[in-house]
């Protein structure tokens, strides 16, 4: 019997002077990883070895390339997009490291369109330095969405073992949040999360709470009308749409009680409504998931870690998680594909404890003869 293929993990370094390296190295370090996937590193050789000396760590061999062609599985290997010198100054913000996390980043994206890898590891970046004439986004949701999208919508998810919640806008300004709070994009939203959460994490009929957008939901419009005028309204469609949703939900309360324990998914309308409660729920386990997009993206649920940056401080099991959640994504997705394609060739008859099976590529169709 052929040995499984294993899955090639396309890791980008992210910002050369903050903690990427520190969790890449930690992670690939554990001999098991290169039993379960091919790791494949874009990024710097000489900013990785700056940094495993400013850590003390012992050395790691890479399989070093110029091309994901070259890839070989059974050990680490390193795509070298960086091969000038760059100045790393630990902990500060600098055009170079944005320059450099933007390099990797870019020719990971074109290794994964042309299927050189399966899945796309993200470490953090730093949204304002990578700012240039080709990456002009908020952050890697959107830069993944316009470059490699093909046409579809992204969702951000951020989930760990107990809560998984998406936004409905992601990084804007607080100012700008009440006028993206549409009917349309929430429903829009709600139609990507339910359909993630069937394909991507095994859910057969998923339930999603969706937050209010105003203190105590609106209280009844006291506060603010958008939940009556606008958030229950596309709830009520995506209900129609066979989409298991409810709400709206106060944000303070639905988590302080712990109601997110009852629900597969959570739609919270801003950035922090959602992720300053799943980061103290998630502590240092939370995956940062682009959804709705053709191939699987994750990331740690961490920043740039400046503050802690070449210390040995940081924590990699984030890192780690992420890379587990995007090999599990991709085979939940190869599963989903194989069962939903066609639904009609098999069907299975419970009789007692057998199980029948009807093969209905097999069965003649009398009018045919």
């Amino acid at each position: 019997m052929a040995e499984e293929k294993k899955i090639r993990v396309g890791i980008t370094h992210g910002d050369t002077n903050g903690i990427g390296y520190e969790v890449i190295l930690k992670t690939l370090s554990l001999p098991e990883f290169t039993d379960l996937c091919t790791p494949v590193l874009y990024g710097s050789t000489k900013v990785a070895t700056y940094h495993r000396k400013a850590l003390d760590m012992p050395g790691l061999n890479f399989n070093v390339l110029q091309d994901a062609s070259g890839v070989k599985d059974g050990v680490n290997n390193f795509i070298d997009v960086v091969p000038e010198e760059v100045k790393v100054e630990l902990g500060q913000e600098s055009k170079a490291a944005g320059e450099a996390a933007f390099k990797a980043l870019e020719r990971a994206v074109a290794d994964l369109k042309d299927g050189k890898i399966d899945v796309l590891v993200t470490a953090p970046i730093n949204k304002n330095s990578i700012q240039s004439e080709e990456f002009s986004f908020p952050g890697h949701t959107e830069y993944l969405e316009q470059s490699a999208g093909d046409g579809s919508k992204s969702l951000m998810i951020l989930y760990n073992d107990r809560v998984k919640v998406a936004l409905v806008t992601t990084h804007l300004p607080i100012t700008q949040v009440p006028q993206y709070i549409t009917k349309e994009a929430i429903l829009e939203k709600l139609e990507i999360f339910n359909h993630s959460l069937k394909q991507d994490f095994a859910l057969e009929r998923p339930r999603i709470a969706v937050l209010g957008l105003n203190p105590h939901s609106g209280d009844g419009g006291l506060l603010g009308k958008e939940e009556q005028e606008i958030i229950m309204p596309a709830i009520e469609e995506a209900n129609d749409k066979k989409i298991l949703c409810f709400g709206p939900y106060a944000a303070d309360g639905f988590f302080g009680s712990g109601q997110y324990d009852k629900f597969d998914g959570v739609l919270a309308m801003y950035h922090d409504q959602g992720l300053a409660p799943f980061k103290t729920i998630a502590m240092e386990t939370g995956v940062n998931y682009t959804a709705g997009l053709p191939f699987v993206r994750t990331s740690p649920d961490h920043g740039t870690g400046y503050d802690i940056a070449g210390k040995g401080m940081a924590d990699d099991t984030s890192f780690r998680e992420a890379i587990y959640s995007a090999i599990d994504i991709f085979r939940n997705r190869a599963i989903y594909s194989e069962i939903t394609s066609n639904p009609l060739r098999r069907q299975y008859v419970n009789k007692g404890s057998d199980n029948v099976v009807l093969d209905l590529t097999k069965v003649e169709d009398e009018d045919t003869h």
